[in-house]
């Protein structure tokens, strides 16, 4: 979203993880998606770097600069995602992958950091202001992953403001450009370029 925001242009190689290409690893041994090369070779491999990258180029709807608060504290409730809800998904979501581990009692884990989002969502429409902001499209996607795990359960939530900022957000036109579908990427294909 940030690079739509930005008004970039790059080469699209759409991947498949259980069949990460050879390509990808040589550039980013990590191995994890996003990864975006720069021409000069530059290899950025975080989502949330590729963001900061992309609107130090441009920023023409001020994500960097929340109007309510400073960029500090936008990328502080960033980091607070990564450790305060990430773990708590990844365990609500796939249960099964982790011994022992109780999806209601994550979902109970993942409610507390939305009960923050929900705190500063019922004074103002976004996390930060009356303008989305870095945090609010860095923090979406897991608020998106967390309410579909059981849709039901999230509709029925009383989380009212989350669910509108989570709706506006998913259905904004730069969200509904990054969720087209793009055919897997094999050496030798023709070159796809994101946003067409």
């Amino acid at each position: 979203m940030s690079i739509v925001s930005a008004g970039i242009r790059c080469e699209l190689r759409e991947v498949v993880l259980r069949e990460k290409p050879a390509a990808m690893i040589a550039i980013s041994p990590k191995a994890t998606v996003p990864v975006l090369q720069l021409a000069e070779g530059t290899v950025i491999d975080e989502s949330l770097n590729i963001m900061r990258w992309a609107l130090a180029q441009c920023d023409p709807e001020g994500w960097l600069n929340p109007s309510d608060t400073s960029p500090d504290e936008a990328f502080a409730l960033i980091e607070k995602t990564e450790t305060q809800l990430k773990p708590h998904l990844d365990r609500y979501k796939y249960p099964d992958r982790y011994t022992g581990t109780n999806a209601k009692e994550q979902r109970v884990k993942c409610c507390n950091f939305v009960k923050v989002l929900e705190k500063s969502l019922t004074v103002m429409p976004y996390l930060f202001g009356n303008q989305a902001c870095i945090a609010d499209i860095a923090i979406f996607p897991f608020v998106r992953q967390f309410a579909n795990t059981d849709r039901n359960w999230f509709e029925e939530s009383p989380y009212r403001h989350t669910q509108a900022w989570l709706s506006k957000l998913s259905n904004g036109n730069h969200f509904c450009v990054v969720m087209k579908k793009y055919t897997q990427w094999q050496s030798g294909s023709d070159s796809v370029f994101f946003p067409e």
